[in-house]
């Protein structure tokens, strides 16, 4: 049973890291999970987190270059809800669902094959 806990606290720190700051902070909780961790749960849940960071920061990039144009403040608003609402989505999964990793819909998976 400590194992199941472990796993869901975790799960939800790697996903949840973002809320604690937009900075290297944020990508760093998922990394070290993913480096201490030897559950493959865990691990799929922190590289999932990583893929959300990379895609987000990607996603804001883009954004704030289309700013010029009107479309990109109107990007710029969804990305942040989105930011916060899908992490909280995976949060309650991996909660609910401790033995499945959470996959984030329309994301790059750039962190595959990383042990």
């Amino acid at each position: 049973m400590e194992d199941l806990t472990q796993r869901k606290i975790l799960s939800a720190l790697s996903h949840g890291a973002i809320f604690f700051s937009s900075t290297i902070v944020s990508i760093g909780i998922p990394i070290a999970i993913l480096l201490i961790s030897k559950d493959t749960v865990v691990k799929e849940n922190a590289k999932e987190a990583l893929n959300f960071h990379v895609t987000f920061y990607i996603y804001l990039f883009i954004s704030i270059l289309l700013c010029i144009v009107v479309i990109g403040y109107l990007l710029l608003i969804v990305l942040i809800i989105a930011s916060f609402i899908m992490p909280i989505i995976a949060i309650a999964k991996v909660l609910s669902q401790p033995n499945m990793p959470y996959r984030y819909p329309s994301i790059f998976h750039f962190f595959i094959n990383i042990n």
